[in-house]
């Protein structure tokens, strides 16, 4: 029996799993990592823990699956995207702290680019210019990190997304690449041609030598090290971002769909189709995918913290001491009593993308208590989510009839029930949340054989349970509306 291994490696983890040609999971094995915040504002990660810990896991779910590594067909990879990471290309070993996508220390050249060409940036790589995106972040660090500046100059150093890292790792050195999904939303990639764009790189003064490869989503990039993957030779496959591959996973392979996953952040994308539609309303236009010989472009719009705000109340406030601890006290009270909690850590994502803006919590009464805060926490990831989902509907011309959730966050009844309310459409939770290890998975079968055609994977997707709309159109107003003016609160707050 043959099986796919799909790398889940997110923002607080990583998830292996492992799947037979069904589509049944065989075993899977979890894992967090280091966060680091040196300064407020700035989020970074070990790229050398990360695979540490990647591979143990991969070892973890071999061996509770009983399966052996020369029983794997593929790998597919899917990863937080924008996060970046330089290393030695002689020794293997990061140069430098990876700068997640999350971090915040790249806004003057936001700004500066912003000023010097925005609209025409934004039209050309389908992203918007924002702290998340990998282009500044390098050079962010060709400004104030020396040992990245001295390496890049004599030609040792070489840049990465955390997909590239874990191939050019797993592949022993052999392959330096990235995948379409990945690259659009680094504002380095020409969304039109799919090549980098060289304004931005003449303009950031980003050496085309240091970049990977770009490829597409499905196809073989090289074979594991046996010395690296348990003495196996194994195809790795499969690369899409991790959003593009939650709705890969979601099955949401034609125009018009959606989904919604709620992670550590939340991530809204529609499926556009094979038509690019550039960005609006901080709204951005990845590539979804390119496979089988079709490239799909979607819009997106994301908050950087949903499920996020959870571990907050666990680690900052200690009210819970488990994330499912939450729902349990949300669910012993009848409402938030009127507070309102905007969990802008690090600001405001679509369709604000306010860096200034933090986190606030509104309408406190002598009445408030953890059980209030905690319904609160819960329900901001849903409005976060109608936020951008007024804009899509506007912006693509669709009426969206219904929205797929998947993610950690989505194991949750009474959040998915609250989001019915709040959208006033039905939200579907398939059997597999897990959809985005799913995706990568999908990517690699599809590449390898396994699978032969979307048409077959759109077959895997089951619902297990829709949530209706229950709330009538004017308490949903009148909730929406006490949301937007909690927004305002916090807006601008460090200007």
């Amino acid at each position: 029996m043959k099986y796919i291994l799909g790398i889940d490696e997110g923002t607080t983890g990583v998830k292996v799993m492992i799947f037979d040609k069904a589509v049944n999971i065989i075993s899977q094995a979890y894992s967090e990592f280091t966060q680091h915040f040196p300064q407020s504002g700035w989020v970074e990660h070990d790229a050398g823990e990360i695979w540490d810990v990647t591979m143990k896991m991969v070892a973890e779910a071999l061996k509770n699956g009983n399966v052996k590594p020369t029983d794997i067909e593929a790998i597919g990879i899917t990863n937080q995207r924008e996060t970046t990471v330089f290393w030695d290309k002689k020794t293997g070993q990061p140069v430098c702290r990876a700068i997640v996508w999350q971090d915040r220390r790249t806004l003057d050249i936001c700004e500066a680019l912003e000023a010097k060409d925005g609209p025409g940036i934004v039209d050309r790589t389908g992203m918007i210019i924002v702290p998340n995106d990998a282009a500044t972040k390098i050079r962010w660090l060709l400004d104030n990190d020396p040992k990245v500046k001295s390496g890049v100059d004599k030609g040792e150093l070489l840049y990465g997304t955390i997909d590239t890292w874990l191939v050019w790792k797993l592949t022993g050195g052999r392959a330096h690449v990235t995948d379409y999904s990945n690259a659009s939303v680094t504002l380095l990639q020409n969304a039109r041609t799919l090549q980098y764009d060289d304004w931005i790189l003449k303009e950031l003064a980003i050496p085309r030598e240091i970049l990977p490869e770009l490829r597409t989503s499905s196809e073989v990039y090289g074979m594991t090290e046996p010395g690296v993957f348990f003495g196996a030779e194994v195809p790795v496959a499969g690369i899409l971002g991790d959003q593009q591959s939650a709705a890969f996973g979601q099955g949401c392979l034609e125009k018009g769909m959606a989904k919604n996953t709620y992670g550590t952040g939340s991530f809204m994308v529609m499926n556009t189709g094979d038509k690019y539609v550039p960005p609006s309303d901080g709204l951005f236009s990845p590539v979804l995918w390119s496979a089988k010989g079709r490239t799909d472009y979607g819009l997106e719009g994301m908050a950087d913290v949903s499920g996020a705000v959870i571990q907050w109340l666990r680690d900052g406030l200690n009210i819970i001491s488990d994330a499912k601890e939450a729902e349990e006290l949300a669910l012993q009270v009848e409402d938030s009593l009127g507070v309102y909690f905007v969990p802008a850590f690090v600001g405001l994502g679509a369709p604000y993308f306010d860096s200034y803006a933090r986190g606030t919590i509104v309408g406190i009464s002598r009445g408030t208590t953890k059980h209030h805060i905690a319904r609160a926490a819960l329900e901001s990831m849903a409005f976060q989510v109608k936020d951008a989902f007024n804009v899509m509907e506007r912006k693509s011309g669709f009426n969206l009839t219904k929205l797929r959730a998947d993610g950690g966050g989505a194991k949750s009844d009474f959040m998915l029930q609250f989001q019915a309310d709040i959208l006033g459409i039905p939200v579907e939770r398939p059997m597999i949340t897990e959809t985005t290890t799913l995706g990568a998975v999908y990517a690699a079968g599809l590449a390898v054989g396994y699978w032969d055609s979307f048409e077959e994977i759109g077959e895997f997707w089951k619902i297990e349970k829709r949530f209706e709309p229950k709330i009538s159109d004017e308490k949903r107003k009148e909730l929406c509306g006490f949301w937007d003016k909690a927004v305002q609160r916090s807006a601008g707050w460090l200007k």
